[in-house]
């Protein structure tokens, strides 16, 4: 399985928002027919709703899903890093859509400036969430830290794309 990580370790997403893993769940990510793939390409139009999920596992399993952008507001300067866009926790294995527990609304790219990552970490989870506070602001969220105050351990699955300010005069 370590294949499936190299292009996470190439695009910085393990380092700069998770740590080393070893892939135990396969998860597929759609915008629109769109598949999701590490390191594609997305419009920023593309992805103005939820991306549909579909997470195998065995039947009784539950897992949290974390949306973020390591990259804001500029890549060359995160100084805002990491700025969280949807957690979704309890998501039962097997579903598509994600049909789980919202804990933060969605809120598709919008990259102000250079290309952005935007990385889907999927964590297991050891039992059913129960109450889970909102992060207090989008912006400095933390992952690893996220994952600690929950008790996830290191992901399950993870896959990031790439997404660029459209000119105005494109967007569909």
């Amino acid at each position: 399985m370590a294949a499936s990580v190299d292009p996470l370790v190439v695009g910085r997403v393990i380092g700069d928002v998770v740590d080393m893993f070893v892939p135990t769940v396969n998860m597929s990510v759609y915008f629109g027919s769109k598949h999701v793939t590490n390191g594609c390409d997305i419009k920023p139009s593309m992805a103005i709703n939820p991306p549909k999920i579909t997470v195998s596992g065995q039947p009784g399993e539950l897992y949290t899903l974390v949306m973020t952008d390591p990259d804001a507001p500029s890549p060359s300067e995160p100084s805002m890093r990491e700025w969280v866009h949807w957690i979704v926790a309890d998501i039962p294995a097997g579903t598509s859509p994600v049909r789980g527990k919202e804990i933060l609304a969605y809120v598709g790219p919008r990259p102000p400036v250079g290309i952005h990552r935007y990385i889907l970490v999927l964590f297991q989870q050891k039992g059913p969430m129960g109450l889970v506070e909102q992060p207090s602001s989008r912006a400095h969220f933390n992952t690893r830290f996220f994952s600690a105050q929950l008790d996830l351990g290191l992901p399950v699955s993870t896959v990031y794309f790439n997404s660029q300010k459209e000119p105005a005069n494109r967007r569909r």
